[in-house]
């Protein structure tokens, strides 16, 4: 089950939300773990088991932590936490990366690990990395660790950003659990930022999702530069709507059951540089490392070659993480080359540049990644790269190319406008009453046109299962 669906909408969610608000607050917690569960069953059914695995290890591992602590057992506490994170980690790596380590292996005539087959379970990147946080944080100090196994199952399952984040931190999100607060103008904001988000999910990314499958079946000798350039923009902005628009609607559905999650998206595409570009996109994932890997490993007080090595590790685990294939491993190493410039002699000049010359860079750079990214076979991305910058002899363009662009240009336009603060700048600029009214029509056009795009269509991938 997936936000954008007829079944969620119009079942799923009305029916948890009534039931949330006819039952007492001191139940609240119990009704959206259930409707956690149930969202989870519906797609994983068995490995359903997998989220009372990890409630119960890490429940219990934070209470021993927190108890070491308190005894002055230093020593104990972070064998709990240890223990805690290999657990994790280990499941994360059973489930994602062994068929890819198996098939690895066995490319190089070594076939002593057999290849199991196995499903990836929806979300396991973003909740194993969401429990990891929460024995850390009671390690560190940073949260008191969860007496109420109701309340941290919540925690754990919480289906407004299970299978697709934001990565919520335990110390960000412990006090909601215990106590929140809801009233008529959360619930209000938040339907209106789902609706946002279902706008981006349905309306722009899944229909510039149907050109990029174009031209990425296409074969290199169809292909055209143009063309070629043509697919990676779709993509470019297909991924960001996408997953952008499945983050607004975990923090709309989170503001309609009283929680605050923090945005995970800032209109990256206007970026000026690389470094700024990662501030902006992904943030929970950015944060999440920086936190829990970059500087436990030293961050930049160090010296210069640790630093980098400090580095090479986050954004090779950034890239792996994103999936198990080698693509996206030197996606990864991709962005740390670039940041690696950027850190001894670019970002100066960038600053200096102006605006329209560090953006343009920019997305120049982010549009080569995007192609890396999305082609996980090496030698169809090869060719792919080729093409698009004109290596080989291949044509500028074709009638393809101008078919596409006649038929695309409007949703290319919107989308563009869309990836920019100005529509919200000006709608911030309206007399009070004005935006009041607007946002209220705005959003009841946007769930009828969205509700009759997902009962009229069929295509409405899901680009994060895979995560």
């Amino acid at each position: 089950m997936v936000f954008s669906s007829p079944v969620f909408l119009f079942y799923f969610l009305v029916l948890t939300l009534l039931v949330y608000y006819l039952v007492p607050c001191k139940a609240r917690n119990g009704v959206l773990l259930c409707a956690s569960l149930a969202f989870y069953y519906w797609g994983e059914q068995a490995y359903v088991a997998i989220m009372f695995l990890s409630t119960a290890i890490d429940f219990t591992h934070g209470l021993l932590v927190e108890r070491c602590k308190a005894r002055g057992n230093d020593r104990g506490a972070q064998w709990a936490v240890t223990s805690s994170i290999v657990f994790n980690l280990a499941l994360l790596f059973f489930f994602k990366y062994w068929d890819f380590l198996a098939e690895t292996l066995q490319s190089l005539g070594l076939g002593f690990l057999p290849v199991l087959h196995i499903h990836l379970p929806l979300g396991i990147s973003f909740y194993t990395f969401q429990t990891m946080s929460y024995t850390i944080d009671v390690y560190r100090g940073d949260a008191r660790a969860q007496r109420n196994i109701l309340n941290f199952g919540t925690f754990v399952t919480l289906f407004p950003q299970l299978i697709a984040g934001p990565i919520l931190k335990y110390k960000d999100l412990g006090d909601q659990l215990d106590c929140r607060t809801c009233t008529t103008e959360r619930f209000a904001s938040g339907v209106q930022i789902f609706l946002v988000g279902m706008g981006k999910k349905v309306l722009l990314a899944n229909n510039l999702g149907m050109l990029w499958d174009h031209y990425k079946a296409m074969a290199p000798e169809q292909l055209t530069v143009a063309g070629a350039w043509l697919g990676v923009l779709a993509f470019t902005f297909q991924i960001y709507f996408d997953f952008s628009g499945y983050s607004d609607m975990a923090v709309g559905l989170g503001r309609m059951f009283g929680f605050e999650f923090r945005p995970n998206f800032q209109y990256p595409y206007i970026s000026r540089s690389i470094t700024e570009f990662w501030r902006r996109w992904h943030i929970s994932l950015s944060t999440w490392f920086r936190e829990y890997l970059y500087i436990p490993l030293g961050g930049n007080r160090c010296s210069k070659g640790r630093w980098m090595f400090n580095l090479l590790v986050v954004w090779a685990a950034t890239g792996i993480w994103h999936g198990a294939s080698w693509n996206f491993l030197l996606w990864g190493l991709y962005f740390f080359c670039l940041l690696m410039a950027e850190k001894f002699f670019l970002l100066d000049r960038l600053e200096q540049a102006p605006a329209w010359a560090g953006r343009t860079y920019t997305l120049f750079f982010v549009m080569v990644s995007w192609a890396i990214f999305a082609l996980e076979d090496f030698s169809q991305l090869a060719a792919y790269l080729r093409v698009m910058f004109g290596l080989g002899g291949v044509s500028l363009v074709d009638g393809v190319f101008g078919y596409c662009l006649t038929n695309y240009l409007p949703i290319l336009c919107v989308s563009a406008a869309a990836a920019t603060p100005l529509g919200a700048q000006a709608f911030r600029r309206l007399p009070l009453r004005v935006s009041q009214a607007a946002c209220v029509i705005l959003s009841a056009a946007a769930l009828v046109v969205c509700t009759a795009y997902l009962v009229d269509g069929t295509y409405n991938p899901f680009l994060y299962s895979n995560f």
